[in-house]
């Protein structure tokens, strides 16, 4: 029973120039449950987190492109961590 048996709830959200949409969605759907257009969700362990992010780091362009995975670790305590670039944000805070 290792730390693999630990799962975390996350979503995944996207902003990518079409040429990759694609691509990031097949990745997306391999690890998490389609929610939305760009959305994702679902339970994921640990390990399945790290895979997911480097198949990720292989598909998009960090300059152009915009993954956040929201990770809910349990009822009160988040995460929030941004692939690529965030420029396209309005600069405010987002509080949960």
């Amino acid at each position: 029973m290792g730390k693999d048996m630990n799962y975390n709830y996350a979503f995944l959200f996207y902003d990518v120039k079409e040429q990759r949409v694609q691509r990031v969605f097949k990745v997306c759907k391999k690890y998490l449950s389609h929610f939305q257009k760009s959305v994702f969700r679902g339970e994921i362990s640990p390990s399945k987190l790290i895979l997911l992010r480097k198949d990720l780091n292989k598909v998009i362009d960090k300059d152009e492109d915009f993954i956040c995975i929201v990770k809910l670790i349990n009822g009160e305590v988040f995460g929030e961590e941004i692939i690529g670039n965030q420029s396209n944000n309005t600069g405010e805070d987002l509080i949960i």
